[in-house]
Formats: structure tokens, sequence, C-alpha cells
């Protein structure tokens, strides 16, 4: 059925759309989709954000969330290019370690990224004495941007396609084979950016979770674990790793600690809430 799909002349074809990976070519200079990817999550995330902690009980204010923007960025290239080297290639790049530096040749990590974020966000907190899980609960909501942009970038660049499928929507992807393919990086684009977007900027703007340290971020952890495990039922796995433990991709093994994560601080969170009651009303009555 596959075969005879991709054979037909009505089969999607990823060549056909006349996309290209570069998005300005000078000669001497190229600007790359997936860089640009990257510079709008950034620059959209810290807009929103700004927004986020203008509305009262903000864990931070501006001055911290300019400071952090930066950190942020750090731990997201530095993060997300070491958690691909040690998740996906640890022995090839042991072995030749001035790879690690290679990132125009591709291999970024979103669970590294998110680990290198994380740090810079409890890095800053200590500096200026804040309170590191709320401020995981407003950056959690600007992430979905990032999601977004890269998986948009990922497709353009005609990367990390699916599994093979019959959907009418399936496609040939040239550097894979012949076969129908899903493109997995729409269905990742639509539930980790748009979806968990929607999902967040209903729960803070609508309901008073942003209060309950802990719940927004453990929602996004919670939210992506499942869009991500879900569309790896959907995505090829990784030609040097294939299947691993009980037939999962790296993905969905990498996501599994995130979904137990998040829904224990779901869990959790209004714990903290009411721990923190008391201090609360005592710094209302001494301010």
């Amino acid at each position: 059925m596959i075969a005879s799909i991709a054979a037909s002349g009505d089969t999607l074809r990823w060549a056909e759309l006349g996309l290209s990976p570069v998005a300005l070519d000078l000669g001497f200079f190229q600007l790359r989709w997936y860089s640009l990817a990257y510079i709008a999550g950034i620059i959209i995330g810290w807009w929103y954000l700004l927004k986020l902690i203008a509305k009262p009980g903000a864990p931070m204010a501006r001055r911290h969330a300019d400071d952090l923007v930066v950190d942020a960025t750090l731990g997201i290239l530095l993060g997300g290019r070491l958690g691909y080297v040690l998740f996906y290639k640890p022995l090839e790049y042991l072995n030749n370690p001035i790879e690690i530096v290679r990132v125009w040749d591709g291999g970024m990590s979103f669970h590294g990224g998110v680990i290198g974020v994380s740090l810079a966000i409890i890095l800053m907190a200590r500096k200026h004495k804040l309170d590191w899980l709320r401020i995981h609960d407003y950056v959690a909501c600007t992430i979905p941007f990032g999601l977004f942009f890269g998986r948009l970038a990922n497709f353009v660049n005609g990367e990390l396609w699916g599994r093979p499928g019959d959907v009418p929507w399936a496609m040939v992807f040239p550097r894979a084979d012949e076969l129908a393919r899903h493109p997995s990086q729409l269905y990742e684009a639509g539930l980790e950016g748009i979806g968990l977007f929607l999902l967040l900027w209903y729960l803070f703007w609508k309901t008073e979770a942003r209060l309950h340290p802990g719940k927004l971020v453990g929602v996004f952890l919670a939210g992506y674990g499942v869009a991500r495990f879900t569309v790896e039922f959907f995505r090829e796995p990784d030609d040097h790793l294939g299947l691993l433990w009980f037939q999962m991709s790296m993905g969905q093994l990498l996501t599994i600690p995130m979904l137990i994560g998040g829904i224990w601080l779901i869990v959790t969170a209004k714990g903290r809430y009411e721990q923190a009651k008391p201090d609360r009303a005592g710094a209302e009555a001494a301010g």
C-alpha cells in the first residue's frame, strides 16, 4: 500500500514545495531558517514574558527578565548541544570531540535545552533571592513559541521526517527515500507549539494557576510529554539508535521523566500555595 502510494503521481513531494533551508544567501554569508527560528523564539518569548510579569503578583521585575533572556539563550544553546551529544551520539563525539562545536551541522536536543534553561533560571533566582519555581512557571508559558518555530524550521530543512504512512498528506522527503511519510514536524509544531501555548495561555490569564508555584511548569512538562510521546509514534526513529527499550524511541524515553515530574508538580502545587499563604500575609502586613 505505502509503496504504491509513493509511486503514484498524486503523492506529495517535499522537493516540489520549493523550500530551502537558506533564508538569505549573500555568497559570503548565509542565514538559515533554523537560526531564524531560534532568534524568533527567543525574541517573541522575551516579549511575551514582559506581558506576563506586568500582571500583579509576578515573581520578578523587568530588569530580571532582561537579564534572564541572555542567560536562558546560553542555556538553550549549550544545554541543547550538550544534550544532543550525551543523549544521541556520545561515542561518536567522544572519538571526535572537535565535532561538538560544529552546531551549524545540526544536532540540538530539546531535553538538553530545558535543562540548560532551568539551570539559568535557578542561578539567576539565587543571585537575586527570587522564587525560582514561580519563575519557571512564567518562562514555561513562553517556550511554545520556540517549539513552534523550531519544528517549522525542521520541516523547511526537510529533516526529522515521519514514518511511512498512507494518509492523504503524507509526502516523500528526498533525504529519506521514496516512501510517502508523515510530516511529523508539522504534527509537533501543532501540538507542542500551538496546542501547548493555548493551554498555558488559558491557565495563566483565565485562572489563578500562576499563583500556585510549579503548576504552570508542571502543565508544560506533562503537556509536552504527552505531545512528544504521541508524535514519536509517527516520527521516524534516529537511524543510529532505532527503537530502544520496550520498542520506544530515545525521544519517548527522555520524555518519561518530564511527564512524571510534570504530574508531580501539578499535584503538589496547591500545597505549596497554601504553605506560602502565611509568608505572603506577613509580607503584606510589613509593607
